[in-house]
């Protein structure tokens, strides 16, 4: 298998810090992307990889994350979109947007249209972290992506990762041609610190004796590590949801492509009203 060099978002625990460490026995250019300055660095001197820290939080930072993998890498043959989290309260964002929206869908969609030449190049694969929650949960209207009319956690929380669905779509429908490959997947309810602040019923799995259920982070990373080193129309299917390595059926409103075009069109002046340059074309 060919040398990658992979760049992972959320990559300082869970699932993405799993993946990480495969990736890199694997032999592949692992970039360890997190929020935690310590834990981050921990993973990443575990690996002997770079790293970068970044808040999605903070739609600043990843314009900064993004410059500084431009800057550092003439080549990004995966960018695994894999930061996300679900938000207790509604909470607005220092840019003024729904948080679990933000950190789930914006920022990913933001870092990933500013790499876009550079995916283009390496004709890429964008591998990004949705859920299961996108069928179970979402209540999805493109008219109120910032949840002011109603909020759950939950509810918010799905809607994002059924935003992530679409931007799989939309983003295999513009730039397949160009040569970059989008896939998403469910890595399953994995045994990590995911809900732990939040007031979602989900943290009763994560957070009680049920936790002993769940998958582990290994498990769970495993469809991202298998989208990430093989070969995107030959071994999966661009464009497609995946779980457990086989493509999986997804919310309806995922196979709506007029829907598909109008989040990318609205995610693009959200980040733009936030002076994004070219965020998207």
């Amino acid at each position: 298998m060919a040398r990658r060099t992979i760049v992972i978002t959320g990559a300082s625990d869970g699932i993405g810090a799993a993946a990480a460490r495969a990736l890199a026995e694997d032999g592949h250019e692992v970039v360890v992307v997190g929020r935690s300055p310590e834990k981050t660095s921990a993973v990443a001197r575990e690996l002997g990889a770079d790293f970068f820290v970044a808040d999605f939080a903070r739609l600043a930072e990843v314009r900064s994350l993004a410059a500084q993998l431009r800057d550092r890498y003439e080549r990004i043959d995966v960018l695994a979109n894999n930061a996300g989290g679900i938000m207790a309260d509604r909470q607005v964002s220092e840019d003024g947007h729904e948080l679990t929206f933000q950190v789930n869908h914006l920022a990913p969609f933001l870092l990933t249209t500013l790499l876009l030449d550079r995916l283009e190049e390496s004709h890429a694969s964008v591998v990004s972290t949705s859920s299961a929650a996108h069928r179970l949960f979402s209540d999805f209207h493109v008219d109120d992506l910032e949840s002011e009319r109603s909020y759950a956690p939950n509810t918010a929380y799905g809607n994002a990762k059924l935003a992530v669905n679409l931007f799989t779509r939309e983003l295999d429908r513009r730039y397949r041609a160009a040569g970059i490959s989008a896939a998403a997947f469910h890595p399953g309810v994995v045994a990590t610190n995911f809900a732990a602040t939040s007031t979602s019923s989900m943290r009763v799995m994560y957070q009680t004796v049920l936790s002993r259920f769940l998958t582990s982070s290994a498990k769970g990373a495993d469809t991202l590590v298998w989208l990430a080193t093989t070969t995107p129309g030959v071994d999966w299917q661009p464009g497609s949801y995946y779980v457990k390595r086989k493509v999986a059926t997804t919310h309806p409103l995922v196979s709506d492509p007029r829907l598909a075009a109008d989040l990318w069109e609205r995610s693009v002046e959200m980040v733009a009203a936030d002076g994004a340059p070219g965020a998207a074309a």
